[in-house]
């Protein structure tokens, strides 16, 4: 059974038909928040960071929430396939004790451990990532407005309840409550306009890494959001990137040039964490035309352990150590999906794998 699906929009079915698909095609590559998920990625990032995109010897823009984010740093490393390896291993092998009488870790306990996790995972590489010379890592967090500017467990329950009922209604609600920040390494801006929601673009630097890092993953209820970010002009808690931008949904198509190489996770691409529910908004949409997707075959996905992709439900209903096998097994099993990205690059793009978005 193939294990890869290549889905495309009209612009970038168009353009492989007509020239195949090389390395300097790309412009951008979206990373999606979704936890465990994105680990299903980490063969295909080693391919895509590792061999693939540096042949193409010009500027890529990364952008990225919550595991997202972690991904598209990890790929701005100086060795990206061992920083991936190491990415996979240390988020599989996590295990925070729940204090006594508690399911779950405090918040607070898993916010701690997280700024040390990211600490002793970038450490020294914070600056070299940040200053690749063709890499633009561009982070992105939610900062809280209104009810969510400070951080209590009352305001936030409060705040989301808020914006969960308005987003029904309209994606533009969610500017009430909270605002974009695409915190940018130097270099080339952002080549995508945005003007869908309220939006603040800032540099990237040392100082303000690892804040921005842990915002852009931190889960309400889960994580503590953070409550300033150096160079935030701005002043509200920052929380998870993927509460605005869950699959970073965006008007690619309006950049003019170039394509959106985006390996995910499922085929649709959906806007906001709170739309997870709405199927209307899970269509694709113009914005998407000039997107390549690479995505696991649903079916595939079923012939997984437990017949579906790692998910944050399996830290609850899996023992630490069944759930640490468990999705070691499902990682070894994704590196089918880059062997099929390979094979399908070599034998010159055949039109006759592309599906519709």
């Amino acid at each position: 059974m193939k294990a890869l699906h290549i889905h495309v929009g009209e612009r970038a079915r168009q353009h492989i038909l007509q020239n195949g698909l090389s390395p300097t095609d790309i412009r951008l590559v979206p990373a999606a928040a979704g936890g465990p998920k994105g680990l299903m990625l980490t063969h295909l990032d080693q391919h895509l960071f590792g061999d693939w995109l540096p042949q193409g010897g010009h500027s890529v823009h990364l952008v990225g929430a919550s595991i997202g984010a972690w991904r598209m740093a990890t790929a701005a490393m100086p060795d990206p396939k061992r920083a991936f390896a190491a990415l996979a291993h240390g988020y599989i092998h996590q295990h925070i004790e729940p204090e006594a009488g508690r399911r779950m870790p405090a918040a607070s306990r898993i916010t701690a451990g997280f700024i040390e996790t990211l600490e002793g995972f970038f450490g020294q590489d914070i600056e070299a990532l940040i200053r690749h010379p063709r890499w633009r890592v561009h982070v992105l967090t939610s900062r809280g407005r209104q009810i969510l500017r400070r951080n209590s467990p009352a305001r936030t329950a409060a705040g989301l309840a808020g914006l969960a009922l308005t987003n029904a209604l309209s994606r533009k609600a969610v500017g009430l409550f909270l605002e974009r920040h695409v915190f940018s390494s130097p270099g080339e801006a952002l080549p995508v306009p945005l003007r869908d929601l309220p939006t603040q673009q800032l540099a990237l630097d040392r100082d303000n890494f690892i804040p921005a890092m842990l915002a852009s993953c931190s889960i309400p209820f889960m994580l503590e959001g953070v409550p300033s970010i150096p160079g935030a002009t701005r002043p509200g808690a920052h929380w998870d990137g993927g509460l605005v931008d869950y699959h970073v949904h965006w008007p690619y198509a309006s950049m003019g040039e170039g394509l959106v190489l985006y390996p995910h996770f499922q085929r649709q691409v959906v806007p906001g964490w709170l739309d997870k529910s709405l199927r209307w908004r899970h269509r694709a949409t113009p914005w998407l035309d000039n997107v390549v997707l690479l995505c696991p075959n649903p079916d595939w996905v079923r012939t997984l352990p437990r017949g579906k992709l790692p998910d944050r439900t399996d830290f609850t209903a899996l023992a630490p150590t069944q759930r640490m096998k468990v999705w070691v097994e499902a990682v070894a099993r994704s590196e089918q999906l880059a062997q099929e990205w390979q094979d399908w690059l070599s034998r010159g793009c055949p039109a006759d794998a592309l599906k519709p978005l």
